[in-house]
C-alpha cells in the first residue's frame, strides 16, 4: 500500500525588512502543522525578508540566513516535522571579494528532516528579470539533484523555475515524486499588455502550470506563495496539486493562512501506469534522451 503524506503549505503575508516578526508568524503556522500530525510544512520564497534588493537595508539583513536556518533545524527536531522554510537569502561564497558588478547574493531553499538534518539544498537557476539578475548569483548549468527524504524522493525548485518544463523532468528522471516550489509570485508578474488581455493572468498562469506540471510527469507539487491584504500586489494561489484530482487545496489571492491535505502517494502509481511517462523517460529510444541528465533514472516503469 502506498503511503499517506498530510502536508501543510503556509501562505504568509511577508513583511519587508521585518524578518523576526516573519520568522514568529512562520513559527506559529509550523506548530499548528505539527498539531495537526503534518508530516511536512512549506513556506513562501523571501518569506523572511521579502525581495526588496535595491534597498540598502536588505542585503544587511540576509547575513543572518545561518542564524534562521538553525532555528527552523531546531524548530523541525522539536516539532518532529519536516520543513522547507521558503527560500533564504544568502551572501555566496567569498562575496566580500567579488567584483563590484558580480551578484553577491544566492537564494537558496533548503529541506530540514523531522530530526533537524538539512537532507539537502537548492540555488535557485533561472532568475525572473533583471531585479533578481543583477542581485543574485544562479546555480547555472549545475544539475538539479533529488534529495531523499522521509516523504520519499523531492525534488526543489524556485518561483520562476516552474516556468521550465525541463527543470521538472530533469528532476522526474532521477525520480522525484514531489516537486516543492517556494514562490514569491506577484500580479505584477504580467505587463501592462497581459493584464488588459486578462486582469487575472497570473492567476491563470500559476492555476495552469500546476496542474500541467503534475499530469505531464506523474507527480505532486507543493506550492507555497505569499499571499496579502486585498489591494496588495501578492497574488497566492497556494495549493498542492496532484494528477486526476489537481489541487487537492488551494488558498485564494488575498489570504494569508494555511491549508493542509492528504497525500496519497498511490494517485502517482495509477496516473505512472495510466500514462507511463517516467517509463517513457527511460527507453532507449526515447525522443528527448539527449536532454537526460542528473545520475540514474529509476526502473523502467515504476516510481
Amino acid at each position: 500500500m502506498a503511503p499517506v503524506y498530510k502536508i501543510a503549505v503556509v501562505q504568509l503575508y511577508v513583511k519587508p525588512f521585518r524578518p523576526m516578526e516573519n520568522f514568529a508568524k512562520a513559527t506559529k503556522f509550523i506548530r499548528d502543522a505539527a498539531a495537526q500530525r503534518c508530516h511536512l510544512a512549506v513556506l513562501p520564497e523571501f518569506h523572511l525578508t521579502n525581495w526588496i534588493p535595491d534597498d540598502p537595508r536588505f542585503a544587511p539583513l540576509c547575513d543572518e540566513w545561518e542564524t534562521y536556518l538553525q532555528r527552523y533545524q531546531a524548530l523541525a527536531k522539536e516539532c518532529d516535522i519536516c520543513i522547507v522554510p521558503g527560500s533564504i537569502v544568502r551572501p555566496t561564497s567569498g562575496a566580500s571579494s567579488h567584483p563590484p558588478d558580480m551578484p553577491k547574493l544566492e537564494n537558496v531553499a533548503y529541506f530540514i528532516s523531522n530530526t533537524g538534518e538539512i537532507l539537502g539544498s537548492y540555488t535557485k537557476k533561472n532568475l525572473w528579470g533583471p531585479t533578481e539578475r543583477r542581485h543574485l548569483r544562479s546555480s547555472g548549468d549545475a544539475p538539479h539533484q533529488v534529495i531523499q527524504t522521509p516523504l520519499g524522493p523531492v525534488g526543489l525548485l524556485v518561483c520562476w523555475d516552474l516556468a521550465f518544463p525541463e527543470a521538472w523532468r530533469e528532476l522526474v528522471y532521477q525520480g522525484a515524486k514531489i516537486i516543492i516550489l517556494p514562490t514569491l509570485w506577484t500580479r505584477s508578474g504580467a505587463s501592462d499588455a497581459g493584464h488588459r488581455w486578462n486582469p487575472s493572468a497570473e492567476s491563470l498562469f500559476l492555476d495552469s502550470i500546476m496542474t500541467a506540471r503534475a499530469y505531464e510527469n506523474t507527480c505532486a507539487v507543493v506550492f507555497a506563495n505569499a499571499g496579502g491584504p486585498p489591494g496588495r500586489n501578492y497574488c497566492g494561489h497556494s495549493q498542492i496539486t496532484i494528477p486526476y484530482a489537481g489541487p487537492l487545496v488551494h488558498l485564494g489571492t488575498s489570504i494569508e493562512g494555511m491549508a493542509i491535505a492528504d497525500l496519497d502517494m498511490q494517485v502517482l502509481e495509477d496516473a505512472e501506469t495510466n500514462y507511463s511517462l517516467r517509463a517513457d523517460l527511460t527507453q532507449e529510444d526515447w525522443h528527448y534522451r539527449h536532454t537526460r541528465r542528473g545520475g540514474l533514472a529509476p526502473s523502467r516503469g515504476k516510481l
